[in-house]
């Protein structure tokens, strides 16, 4: 994964509505009508949300008649949290406080 990757999973991630979304989705594939019965938000402002998410790659569609069905990218979610977890403060630097 690189760097460009990394900064748009992490720009996504910056809304509170998308990271529930996300949380969302962890539990499987979601109508979009069943997503914006969790928000008190329009339909187009949920569309908005999902098509950010999904050009990061986080979440893929799927169109079934007139309803789109989300569902999290595991390939992109696991790249990006090894990604995350290969992060440490480095030891070496005097005052990080870091363990």
């Amino acid at each position: 994964m690189d760097l460009f990757d990394v900064a748009a999973i992490s720009k996504a991630l910056s809304d509170d509505n998308r990271l529930k979304i996300v949380l969302l989705l962890a539990d499987g594939e979601k109508c979009a009508c069943k997503l914006l019965e969790a928000f008190d938000i329009s339909q187009p402002t949920l569309s908005h949300h999902m098509k950010t998410l999904c050009a990061c790659g986080l979440v893929l569609a799927r169109k079934d008649g007139k309803w789109n069905h989300y569902s999290l990218n595991c390939h992109t979610l696991n790249e990006f949290a090894q990604f995350v977890a290969g992060l440490s403060c480095g030891s070496s630097k005097k005052g990080c406080g870091c363990r």
